[in-house]
């Protein structure tokens, strides 16, 4: 029998992969950004740590319409370049193994409902977004890779049911699987000619006071293992825009239990602002009784 054993959610943003000179322009201090060592951190503590099978990312940049899409290569390999910004990410090699298998179980558990709906793709043509590619030089280690989309037609409930059939699937599965929800937290850019003067990670760059404000309050409830307050609070967030709808924290969360999960965050980053976005790293452990012991 499989297991999540682990779930994060982890920032990709473009400086990342960039040169550790433009890093420390973007700070007051000169110092690296969080983000950067943290994600060397998250491997070495926790995935080192748990030895997974298979890395699932929830990919905040692969939008879908009619349904939930997952890649089921055995392979992908290629080069990346971004059509957001080619100037930071271009012709970005990468090569990991996939998960065919537990793609597939995926679909075929959602084919088991009549309200959600999963398509796994093999397709060699299919696009790979820097929500993926971003985290592979720190986190790629020996696992297999899957990436799933977030759908712009779904509900939080729809992303929340994604969730748990992954976790159905993981289940009858003899994977031990961490799931990472990548994408930021409240996502509003500043306009074209105020951007470059924002592009610094100090908090006076989020996009607004108010947006500031909100993602204080979730990363206080996620260090709580407040998970049903967030939901509680959902529709109140969401006026900030959070990246990808949400969807990326919404499935990782069905995944590991919904309302009723209450684990822990740690923080594997400070809180920046990424040009006017709020960025953290935020690791969930699995409690020893279950994703929903008390």
């Amino acid at each position: 029998m499989g297991e999540i054993v682990g779930a994060a959610i982890v920032a990709h943003v473009p400086p990342i992969v960039m040169s550790e000179s433009f890093r420390r322009s973007l700070t007051l201090t000169g110092d690296d950004i969080s983000l950067v060592p943290g994600l060397h951190r998250l491997r070495a503590e926790c995935l080192d740590r748990l030895a997974p099978d298979t890395l699932l990312v929830v990919d905040t940049h692969w939008v879908t319409t009619f349904e939930h899409v997952i890649s089921a290569h055995p392979h992908r390999t290629g080069r990346y370049t971004s059509e957001e910004l080619p100037r930071g990410m271009a012709g970005v090699p990468y090569a990991f193994t996939g998960d065919p298998q537990l793609a597939d179980l995926i679909a075929e558990v959602a084919g088991e409902h009549d309200d959600t709906w999963v398509h796994a793709s093999r397709d060699e043509h299919l696009p790979i977004h820097y929500p993926t590619v971003n985290l592979l030089p720190f986190l790629q280690g020996a696992e297999r890779w899957v990436s799933t989309g977030v759908c712009q037609t779904a509900t939080p409930d729809d992303f929340l049911l994604y969730g748990s059939v992954i976790a159905e699937a993981v289940a009858r599965s003899d994977r031990r699987v961490v799931v990472l929800g990548s994408g930021g937290l409240s996502h509003r850019f500043w306009p074209l000619r105020e951007l470059r003067q924002r592009e610094g990670v100090t908090l006076d760059n989020i996009r607004t006071q108010a947006a500031r404000a909100a993602d204080a309050a979730l990363i206080e409830r996620w260090e709580r293992g407040d998970h049903a307050g967030v939901l509680d609070g959902l529709d109140e967030y969401r006026r900030h825009q959070p990246e990808g709808w949400f969807g990326h924290y919404l499935t990782m969360l069905g995944a590991i239990g919904g309302a009723s999960c209450t684990a822990p965050g740690v923080r594997y980053s400070q809180y920046e602002a990424a040009a006017g976005t709020g960025q953290v790293h935020m690791w969930f452990e699995r409690p020893p009784d279950g994703w929903t012991a008390r």
